[in-house]
Formats: structure tokens, sequence, C-alpha cells
């Protein structure tokens, strides 16, 4: 058997002061994971935990991301996640703030034949 792609859904996450890279990132995965249901694991009776959910998630500034804590904001399956150069900074006209937009790409893979 074989892992097979069966959703990739997309999303976009800001925190529009203070810059926090890891909240924009949840946000982003958020906003993914409320574009689907995944109502054939009831339906075929699969373990939630068969599920492999790849997250990637692109910042301006990715070393500013805490991984774990995005990984937590799914809740179920096993799950890895890639943080890369993407996203937006937006600075305020005065430059002291800046607004930080995050996107995710959100993949879940099954052991199909």
């Amino acid at each position: 058997m074989a892992l097979k792609r069966v959703i990739l859904e997309m999303g976009m996450g800001n925190d529009l002061h203070g810059g926090d890279y890891t909240k924009a990132a949840i946000r982003a995965v958020k906003d993914a994971i409320h574009h689907s249901s995944l109502s054939f694991v009831r339906s075929l009776k699969l373990q939630p935990q068969a599920l492999r959910i790849e997250m990637t998630i692109g910042v301006q500034r990715p070393e500013a991301v805490d991984p774990q804590r995005v990984k937590a904001a799914l809740p179920h399956g096993q799950v890895s996640v890639k943080v890369v150069k993407g996203g937006l900074d937006v600075p305020d006209d005065a430059g002291h703030d800046r607004a930080v937009i995050a996107s995710a790409g959100v993949a879940v893979r099954l052991d199909l034949p």
C-alpha cells in the first residue's frame, strides 16, 4: 500500500498587531480545516489516527513559528509541520507595527492500495 493524498485544503490567517507568526499560522490552519468535513473517516470506519496530515505553513520569518503549537491545532491524525518562507508582512504607516499574514496548505493522506 502507499500513502495517497485524499484532501488538500488551503487557508490564510493573520495577526494584525504584534507580529506573532505562530498565531497567524494557527489561524491559517484553522481556516483551511474549516473548509472540509472528513465524513469519509466515519463512513469508512477508519481510525482518526490513520490520517497522515502534512501541514505546510508560509510566513516571512519561518524560524519565528512554533511548529508544536501549530501541530496542536489539529485534533486527529499523525501530523507533520513544515514552515517555509512565504506569507506577507504589512508594516503600518509609522513603521512600529506589522500585520503578519500566513498561508497554509493542509494535506490529508491515507495508506491505500
